[in-house]
C-alpha cells in the first residue's frame, strides 16, 4: 500500500557506514571513566562540536558499546560548567541497538559523557562531576568536542542547517552528498539528486535547532519536474524519542514509483496506521507547503499563490516538543516501477518559523 512509502526510522542505523574515525573514549580516574578489567567499555563514533554556549543548538552524537547485556542503557550528558544529562530531562536514556551501537542528538557543550547503566538506574538532571563506576553504572567514558561540526553545514533563511553525509535506508538504500545541497546568490537552497560513477546520491540538510509547537513553511518551486521514483520531503524528526515514533510529522511529494498515484501526502507517524496518512493532488507551480503544529493538533496545508489547495488535520496522536529538527530531503524511491531516469533538483526559496 501507499502509505509504506514513508519510513524514516531507519536513520538510526546510519552510524556503520559514517565515514568517520571511531574515536575512542577518554577514560581517566578523575572523572570515574577507568573501567574495570574485563568490563565494558564505551567508544565514540561521532563527536558534536565543542561550544560553550551550545545549549540553543543540538547534532548527532554515536558510539557503540564492547561488552554490554541486553537492557542495559546510555546515559549522555554534555558539559557547559555543569554537566546536563541529555538530550532532554524526561527522556535521559538512549537505548542500544541490538549490534550495541547507540545514535542521539544532544545540546552542544565543551565535552560529553557517555555512562553505560543498568536497566531501572535513574540519573540526575545536573552533576558538578561524573559518577564513579559501580553496582549500576557500568562504564563511564568522557570525550572533548570536536573542534569542528561533523558535518558541513549552511545557512540558508537565517538558519543553520547540517548537510546529510551518511547513507541511509529511507526509500531503499541511497547515499547522501553535501555537494548536492547549495544556497544560490539570492538566498535559496537547491537540493539535488546526482548521478554518480555507478547510482543516484541525494540531498538532506537539518535545522541544527529545536523549534518546537509554532507554524513551519517553505515555499517551493521545482517539484513539477519530479519523476515518479524521487521523493521530496519536509519533516520533523527526533532521534531522542522513538517512544513517540521520533515526534515525525511529513510532508511529502511523490507518486512512490506509480505514475497512477497521487503526488503527495501528509503523515502523521506511525504511518501504518490509516487515519495517520492523507494522499492528495499537489498542483503545478510555485507552492508554500506549512505545518502549524500545537498542542494536541497538527495542520498541514498546500497553498498555490493565496490560494489553499489542500489541507488536513490531526488531532489525535500528535507529539510534544522535543529535541527534534525540521529537515528537507530529496531522494530516491528504489522499489519503484517506473526506476528514477534523470538528477533531479528542487528549490526551495524560503523557510520561516513563527511560534
Amino acid at each position: 500500500m501507499e502509505e509504506t512509502h514513508c519510513v524514516y526510522c531507519a536513520d538510526a542505523t546510519i552510524s556503520r557506514r559514517r565515514a568517520l574515525a571511531i574515536v575512542p573514549a577518554v577514560l581517566s580516574q578523575g572523572c570515574g571513566g577507568a573501567r574495570r578489567s574485563n568490563g565494558p567499555s564505551i567508544v565514540f563514533t561521532r563527536i558534536p562540536q565543542a561550544d560553550p554556549a551550545g545549549s540553543a543548538s543540538n547534532d548527532i552524537i554515536e558510539g557503540s558499546v564492547t561488552g554490554a547485556s541486553p537492557g542495559q542503557k546510555i546515559v549522555l550528558y554534555a558539559k557547559t560548567g555543569k554537566w546536563w544529562v541529555q538530550p532532554l530531562v524526561d527522556q535521559p536514556l538512549t537505548d542500544l541497538r541490538p549490534n550495541f551501537a547507540w545514535t542521539n542528538a544532544t545540546h552542544l557543550g565543551t565535552q560529553y559523557a557517555a555512562l553505560l547503566v543498568k536497566d531501572g538506574y535513574r540519573p540526575q538532571s545536573v552533576l558538578d562531576s561524573l559518577p564513579q563506576t559501580d553496582a549500576n553504572v557500568l562504564a563511564v567514558a568522557v570525550v572533548p568536542g570536536a573542534a569542528r561540526p561533523p558535518s558541513p553545514t549552511v545557512h540558508f533563511s537565517g538558519y543553520q542547517w547540517r548537510l546529510r553525509t551518511a547513507p541511509s535506508a529511507r526509500g531503499g538504500q541511497n547515499v547522501y552528498s553535501p555537494s548536492n545541497i547549495l544556497v544560490d546568490e539570492e538566498g535559496a537552497m537547491h537540493v539535488r539528486i546526482s548521478k554518480t560513477e555507478k547510482d543516484w546520491s541525494c540531498a538532506e540538510a537539518s535545522l541544527t535547532r529545536n523549534l518546537g509547537y509554532g507554524t513551519y513553511e517553505f515555499v517551493v518551486r521545482g517539484l513539477d519536474a519530479l519523476e515518479p521514483a524521487a521523493v521530496f520531503g519536509m519533516f520533523t524528526y527526533d532521534y531522542a524519542s522513538g517512544a513517540l515514533h521520533n515526534r515525525e510529522m511529513d510532508i511529502e511529494i511523490s507518486r512512490w514509483g506509480n505514475p497512477a498515484e497521487k503526488n503527495a501526502q501528509y503523515v502523521l507517524q506511525p504511518y501504518y496506521i490509516a487515519a495517520n496518512v492523507y494522499r492528495f493532488n499537489s498542483p503545478h507551480g510555485r507552492l508554500t507547503f506549512s505545518l502549524r503544529w500545537e498542542r494536541d493538533r497538527a495542520t498541514f496545508r498546500t497553498l498555490r499563490g493565496s490560494s489553499v489547495s489542500s489541507e488536513y488535520v490531526f488531532a489525535a496522536g500528535v507529539p510534544s516538543p522535543g529535541i527534534e529538527s525540521i529537515r528537507v530531503v530529496l531522494y530516491v524511491y528504489r522499489d519503484a516501477v517506473v526506476k528514477l531516469q534523470h538528477p533531479m533538483e528542487v528549490v526551495i526559496e524560503r523557510f520561516t518559523y513563527s511560534p
